[in-house]
């Protein structure tokens, strides 16, 4: 009898657990807050996010742009918010790792104002050249690059971003030089990459790769560490001889400060489940993506590695704010 007591005890205990998981996420809707216009990576994973959540939990969920400011004010917006299940944010590497460099009175601090949720998504960036450049591998562009040093520009998405980085990353291991030419957004750098107007770019692979595969933009080197299924045939800038290089971008889930372990625990397993389910892995993946769908350990891990990683980067060229 007393074993059995004990069991049915337990699994009150069990039971009683699993009810106040349930009722610990809001029953009010969740808001997806996106720093960035629509149309965009993160974009687009907010919305496949709360579709399949709203499938999951069976409760509204809104995406939410709030823009400006390379992605600081929905972070600062983010992380005034209560850390009750009712706000999340798609937080592109650049905002955690790369604004707080350059901005050093940014309004936030990566790690101390927000709840890692998971590292949703990645992509390698592109290295790309308009076709009328004379160069179809890597060492043939470092060779016209150095030929040429006020002749080449490129285009990003933004100061401060990725792809902004990633090639003073590139120019300071080849010791070549490039005119940065920032725009909102990379859609609008490949307008101008297409029209001749920029010589190349380190772009987000889902951005550009469509140009590529129509012909109009020649792809150099790949910015991961493994080539790409989509683009076999083209090699990784390490492959092509500069070495201890990489870039790409990534998208996080984050939830404001202070979130109690067992709510961030719930919503790290539905938001992963979510990520990997048939549906979403293969709309990211047609653009480029991979879903990672991380431990909230790794996430954490990943913005103090790459924070120190860029720091000196951000340093040797010269972009940080005083």
């Amino acid at each position: 009898m007393h074993r059995r007591a004990l069991l049915i005890a337990t699994a009150a205990i069990a039971a009683a657990s699993r009810a106040s998981a349930q009722e610990a996420w809001p029953s009010r809707p969740t808001t997806i807050v996106v720093p960035y216009v629509p149309g965009g990576p993160s974009d687009i994973l907010a919305r496949t996010l709360a579709q399949q959540l709203q499938a999951r939990l069976g409760q509204p969920f809104v995406v939410e742009n709030r823009t400006g400011a390379n992605g600081a004010v929905a972070a600062q917006y983010v992380a005034r918010q209560a850390p009750d299940g009712a706000t999340l944010f798609v937080a592109a590497s650049g905002i955690l790792t790369i604004n707080p460099l350059m901005m050093p009175r940014i309004g936030y601090d990566s790690l101390r104002d927000f709840t890692p949720v998971t590292i949703a998504i990645s992509a390698s960036n592109l290295l790309v050249v308009n076709p009328s450049v004379p160069a179809s591998t890597l060492p043939e562009l470092i060779a016209w690059l150095r030929a040429n040093p006020d002749r080449a520009s490129y285009g990003s998405s933004g100061i401060g971003s990725s792809e902004h980085l990633g090639m003073e990353l590139f120019t300071q291991r080849t010791n070549t030089r490039a005119t940065h030419v920032p725009y909102q957004g990379g859609g609008a750098a490949v307008t101008d990459l297409v029209g001749g107007t920029l010589q190349m770019a380190l772009l987000n692979m889902a951005t550009v790769l469509p140009q590529v595969q129509a012909g109009r933009l020649r792809a150099i080197a790949i910015g991961g560490r493994a080539r790409h299924p989509l683009l076999p045939e083209v090699p990784t800038v390490m492959e092509a001889g500069v070495a201890d290089f990489t870039s790409g971008s990534w998208h996080s889930i984050v939830a404001p400060r202070g979130m109690a372990d067992p709510l961030a625990e719930r919503i790290h397993a539905e938001v992963t489940a979510a990520l990997r389910t048939p549906e979403v892995a293969q709309r990211l993946g047609a653009t480029g993506f991979a879903v990672e769908a991380g431990s909230r350990a790794e996430l954490t891990a990943t913005i103090e590695g790459e924070t120190a990683r860029w720091r000196d980067v951000v340093s040797r060229a010269g972009l940080a704010a005083g």
